[in-house]
């Protein structure tokens, strides 16, 4: 995620800051300054601070559970509304997502138990001030371990609970109906929170439009994924494509992006080998920046994602979800082909208006350049 700093890693997920957390970190320092002075800024940003270890450890529960079934996350970023684990996809069977979605809560839950057992007893009237400096702090954080685990097994996408409602009902009704309810139910929570944020509480409204995108972004996941089961790059590649040479000047890319409404432009070498690619906008920059002679490969995205022609789409959905585009090769690694989010959206309706439809086979000829 950009603007974010990496802080440590664990078993191979490295934890990230995100620069509006720092930013968190500091306004909460400095009112609790300006009320209480260096103490209260000192112990104010000292239990933020382990809050979000325990958000953590929470997000930790859910990695290493789904390492189980061999699913792999690369990162978790600390946002001020909590953590955000990268994992590169959910499971299929519904008793493991489950799991995976109650490992978080229990975590929390354990560290519950455990702050309370080392205090021998919390006095709820207490605990229940969070926000007042002067209870102890382990108290307050038993209390706040206790609603995170709570608020997280609310059934709406994205918290925990959301995923757990998918689970159930897709034993019953299978995962894309049951993640469009899944879906609907956060949104409407969202909608609540944000009701209850315009009364004076704008970190609500923050989270309600977070919780809004969250559940939107799951339900068009799953629609994606649902739609590309069983299907090989082969059936949704784009081939009718334009290609820049990887020797091609400044002005050529121009050329080339003015004959054409593509957003994303594949570079490939004399051998028709993929090298990388060139959105509109890296053009467009190219030529603010340099001579129209000048050859535009210094300003492609190299590393491109591909994936072999023969290949199950689902391998390319994290990044068709991100945005990028994703260059379908041969075992030579000559370009074939495009999957795009467009592209994918058209197999999306095709099934919809046809679910029988049965997608062909197509050659190994290379792309057809516009």
């Amino acid at each position: 995620m950009r603007w974010s700093v990496t802080i440590g890693s664990f078993k191979g997920t490295a934890v990230r800051i995100h620069v509006t957390f720092l930013l968190l970190l500091g306004w909460i320092g400095f009112a609790a300054y300006q009320r209480g002075g260096a103490i209260a800024a000192r112990d104010s940003v000292l239990f933020i601070v382990a809050i979000f270890f325990c958000v953590v450890l929470h997000e930790f529960g859910h990695i290493l559970t789904a390492r189980r079934y061999g699913i792999v996350s690369r990162e978790i970023t600390l946002l001020p509304i909590g953590g955000v684990a990268d994992m590169e996809r959910m499971p299929d069977k519904p008793g493991q997502e489950l799991l995976i979605a109650l490992a978080g809560p229990a975590v929390n839950l354990v560290i519950a138990v455990g702050l309370i057992l080392f205090l021998g007893a919390i006095d709820l009237s207490d605990a229940v001030e969070i926000g007042d400096p002067s209870v102890n702090l382990l108290k307050r954080l038993a209390a706040v371990n206790i609603f995170l685990a709570a608020f997280n097994l609310i059934p709406a996408f994205p918290m925990d609970g959301g995923r757990v409602l998918r689970a159930a009902l897709s034993i019953w009704m299978g995962k894309e109906r049951a993640t469009r309810i899944a879906a609907q139910i956060g949104q409407g929570f969202a909608f609540l929170l944000g009701f209850l944020g315009l009364f004076g509480n704008p970190l609500l409204l923050f989270i309600a439009i977070f919780v809004y995108i969250a559940a939107a972004g799951e339900a068009q996941m799953t629609s994606m994924s649902e739609a590309a089961r069983g299907l090989k790059a082969a059936d949704a590649m784009e081939t009718r494509i334009a290609v820049i040479d990887r020797g091609a000047t400044v002005r050529e890319a121009i050329d080339i992006l003015l004959a054409t409404s593509q957003d994303e432009f594949p570079v490939v070498d004399a051998s028709g080998r993929l090298s990388g690619f060139l959105s509109r906008s890296n053009i467009v920059e190219a030529l603010q920046g340099s001579d129209p002679g000048a050859p535009i490969a210094p300003f492609m995205r190299r590393e491109p994602a591909t994936i072999g022609v023969g290949e199950s789409i689902d391998a390319a959905l994290p990044k068709l979800t991100g945005g990028e585009a994703v260059g379908v090769v041969d075992a030579d690694g000559r370009l074939l082909g495009l999957l795009t989010r467009q592209s994918l959206a058209e197999i999306m309706m095709i099934k919809e208006a046809r679910p029988d439809w049965r997608f062909s086979p197509r050659d190994d000829s290379p792309p057809t350049v516009a």
